[in-house]
């Protein structure tokens, strides 16, 4: 199990700069009176009044990345056990460029507005996308396959979260790195662009683990019976069929698309809203992620006793309160310093939650499946898990960027105002939605 979570901790720091750093290095907020951080490397501008081109690069490329998940899902459910293992195959191919690209979409080739880079952003990005698809969804059929009970899985679901968490957190330091580099001689640029360097090598070193040292074969249960249909098909089939998984992951959906609107703007948050230095956007994921840990023993005692709905139920409402507090947080007569203490502690809960227990969903639904029709779909159950997360990680992309363009200084952050406003509207509405999902208690 460790060994398998390490390989977690890789692709979630391989994919935090590419996630929530691409807006904040190409489109970085601006601070009256202050030198621009970083250079810009291309028009700045709204395209049509309300797109941006970061915004449609990275929005583009995750639908790429959304589309393609039931390809490579069916290609990983039809590959046969062999020596290496079913799903370990593809993953030995997607890592080198998965971690390469991480950190090559952040070295632009020219140093200044130009269309070369547009056109190398969108090169690389296709590569990342399609790499980290291929890593991704045969590591986490795993979790199904690993896991051959319920309790299995939701401990394995703990245990890849904690080290998912790890992976943002370590992610996270970049800031606080970045501004202590800075304070050393180096350059801003000179400095991230060498922190993701390392990163992306971390990155690269603890995905191999799980490729190298896991014993497949040995202890993943996997059916020698494969859904005959595979891709695009069998991603239709599968929504249609079970009603249960289609509740779920739309509110999924909804909820990637909200949650990632925090994630993509903590650093306008702390810097424009909380009046702070960008690099305390560290001590604040900091705080939040160890936090969350402290909650992992009790979230699953809860879990036995009131099932899995209930709990995410109230991790919704939790993200509501504390969407709707950090839009107005420059509004409240409160001390900013107990404000900027208090919501990480609290958003702590819903995060452990929403790390933990949808993976769990997912695999309680495929052992159902299977159940009843004796068929292993692992790979596209979490193939549609994955697009539909993707699909919302997407219209964070592009919606985020756009609401900027409203205002991101400190002079006027109406634009980061309204991104926290959206963000809360989604929340209700994917709280809404889950409110007609039917608790999975599979005792098998």
């Amino acid at each position: 199990l460790i060994i398998y979570a390490i390989g977690q901790y890789g692709w979630s720091l391989a994919s935090f700069g590419v996630g929530l750093l691409l807006v904040y290095f190409y489109m970085p907020p601006e601070k009256i009176g202050e030198a621009e951080k970083f250079p810009a490397f291309f028009y700045q501008g709204g395209i049509l009044g309300v797109l941006t081109i970061v915004g449609l690069i990275a929005a583009g490329g995750r639908i790429l990345d959304a589309f393609t998940d039931p390809l490579i899902a069916g290609i990983s459910d039809k590959i046969k056990p062999t020596g290496i293992g079913k799903r370990k195959k593809m993953m030995a191919m997607a890592i080198l460029p998965f971690a390469l690209s991480s950190f090559l979409i952040f070295f632009p080739l020219v140093n200044e507005p130009s269309w070369i880079n547009v056109l190398w952003l969108i090169f690389i990005s296709i590569i990342y996308y399609i790499s980290f698809t291929m890593y991704l969804i045969p590591y986490n059929a795993l979790i199904a396959e690993l896991g051959h009970h319920r309790d299995d899985r939701m401990k394995i679901s703990s245990i890849i979260s904690i080290t998912w968490i790890l992976g943002f957190a370590t992610g996270f330091t970049v800031y606080l790195f970045n501004q202590k580099m800075v304070e050393n001689g180096y350059t801003y640029i000179d400095s991230f662009q060498i922190l993701i360097a390392i990163y992306s090598l971390l990155a690269f070193l603890c995905m191999l683990v799980p490729i190298l040292f896991l014993k497949e074969n040995k202890y993943a249960l996997q059916s020698d019976r494969v859904v005959q249909i595979t891709g695009i098909k069998s991603f239709i089939e599968v929504l249609k069929k079970d009603k249960n998984l289609r509740i779920f992951v739309y509110s999924d959906l909804i909820y990637w698309l909200a949650s990632n609107f925090i994630q993509l703007g903590i650093a306008y948050y702390i810097s424009i809203l909380m009046f702070k230095d960008e690099s305390e956007s560290t001590i604040f994921l900091g705080l939040a992620m160890i936090t969350s840990l402290l909650y992992y023993i009790p979230i699953n005692k809860l879990v036995k006793k009131y099932g899995k709905k209930p709990i995410v139920f109230v991790s919704f409402m939790i993200y509501i309160f504390v969407f709707l507090l950090t839009g107005f947080v420059d509004f409240i007569p409160l001390d900013i310093d107990i404000i900027f203490y208090v919501i990480p502690i609290v958003v702590a809960f819903p995060m452990a939650v929403f790390g933990i227990i949808p993976n769990a969903i997912v695999a309680d639904l495929i052992y159902e499946n299977e159940k009843h029709t004796g068929i292993n779909q692992a790979g596209i159950y979490y193939a549609v898990r994955t697009f539909m997360m993707k699909i919302g990680i997407t219209l964070a992309n592009l919606i985020f960027p756009s609401l900027l363009l409203l205002g991101k200084t400190s002079e006027n952050p109406l634009g980061i105002r309204a991104t926290t406003i959206a963000a809360f509207l989604f929340c209700v509405l994917g709280m809404w939605v889950f409110s007609k999902y039917k608790d999975v208690n599979f005792e098998n």
